[in-house]
């Protein structure tokens, strides 16, 4: 692979031939090629195990939840674990304390809500902060999210919308028929109230479900357009990011295959001849898959021509993708930064800091870390 300028470029590997996709013209929020700079690769903390996420209080000070029962709070670069009752967190597998989300009002309300494994089910549950005691005040914001014994296939990654509005990214815990069923949550983006749970005036079904057809929602990202874009795990082929529409079927169904429990994962991750409807990724991976994490747009000025790229971290392939996307919301081009390619292991959690520096944590298990990334001019 040729690599220029601190990039390696990367052919566009699958892309969806829907209108507004890679033959749009580029523009607006997205540049036709992501900036030839360089990245300046920062460590803000280390000696975390499995930080999935990054919550930015106003004082610049962090919440990272880490997958073991653990909650950090980090301030001039050192981790301080906050004290909050969280025996009921299952550490199985995926599964365990995941996603965080910090409440907009909470300068006064000092809030912020978890995502994570139950031994019944998944569950989102708020807190309110306290120096560095956190106590449950929302328990359960929602529950009755389903969940495999085993952890696996657990979404439970969260966003807020531009009004304020929870995004809950879930996974159909590798049971073929939940996906496509909503009467159940899983395999879903639901779109709920926070202070609730409950769902919210325009939801496409009359309840908390916005879309549905999916495999395992690990990254939500908004736009400041109001787009929804997601980062999901595809089986063998096809780690997908979507563009989400109010009400729309993702296309993932592997309950009539003839695998045991009925869940055949070679099915197509985005099934049209089942589900003639049913919405193409703008971007698919193919084989091999890169395991995709999370999402963020990365704004400001000092990004440079980088400004309004999509930034998707990868797990196993251990590097964080930069995707082009043009104003209609398709992937025009997808390049990788040498300084974020097989550098600091597998990377999961991907957010923009209130310095419009994009933070990633690494998940190795071990001395994992947050990074602070910034555009070199």
């Amino acid at each position: 692979m040729r690599r220029t300028a601190g990039f390696a470029a990367v052919a566009l590997l699958a892309a969806s031939t829907a209108a507004g996709c890679s033959s749009a013209e580029p523009g607006g929020n997205a540049p036709a090629t992501t900036d030839p700079a360089a990245l300046r690769v920062e460590v803000v903390v280390g000696g975390l195990s499995h930080p999935w996420d990054v919550g930015f209080l106003p004082d610049g000070r962090m919440l990272v939840p880490q997958r073991p029962a653990r909650i950090a709070l980090v301030e001039n670069g050192k981790a301080t674990d906050v004290e909050a009752d969280l025996g009921d967190v299952a550490v199985r597998g995926e599964g365990g304390l995941m996603s965080l989300v910090v409440h907009p009002d909470f300068e006064t309300s000092k809030q912020f809500t978890t995502c994570f494994n139950t031994a019944e089910d998944v569950r989102l549950v708020t807190w309110r902060l306290d120096g560095a005691k956190a106590t449950r005040v929302k328990d359960p914001l929602l529950a009755g999210l389903p969940n495999n014994p085993s952890g696996r296939h657990s979404g439970c990654r969260m966003a807020l919308d531009g009004d304020g509005r929870l995004l809950v990214g879930t996974g159909d815990t590798a049971v073929g028929t939940v996906p496509q069923d909503r009467s159940s949550l899983g395999g879903k983006v639901l779109r709920v109230d926070l202070a609730t749970g409950e769902g919210v005036e325009g939801n496409p079904f009359g309840d908390r479900i916005y879309t549905y057809g999916h495999r395992n929602v690990q990254g939500v990202a908004v736009r400041r357009d109001g787009l929804v874009f997601t980062a999901e795990h595809g089986p063998g082929v096809d780690d997908e990011v979507n563009l989400l529409r109010p009400g729309a079927n993702y296309g993932w169904d592997p309950s009539q295959g003839g695998t045991a429990g009925g869940y055949d994962e070679s099915v197509p991750m985005t099934d049209l001849e089942r589900f003639p409807d049913a919405v193409e990724a703008v971007w698919s991976s193919g084989d091999p898959t890169e395991a995709i994490c999370d999402a963020a747009f990365l704004t400001g000025e000092q990004w440079g021509g980088m400004e309004g790229v999509l930034a998707v971290t990868a797990l196993k392939g251990s590097k964080v993708l930069l995707f082009t996307v043009t104003p209609e919301g398709g992937v025009h081009s997808v390049s990788i930064p040498v300084e974020l390619d097989d550098t600091h292991g597998r990377l999961r959690g991907a957010e923009l800091g209130p310095d419009n520096a994009l933070y990633v944590t690494t998940s190795n298990g071990e001395d994992d870390k947050i990074l602070r990334i910034t555009r070199t001019p």
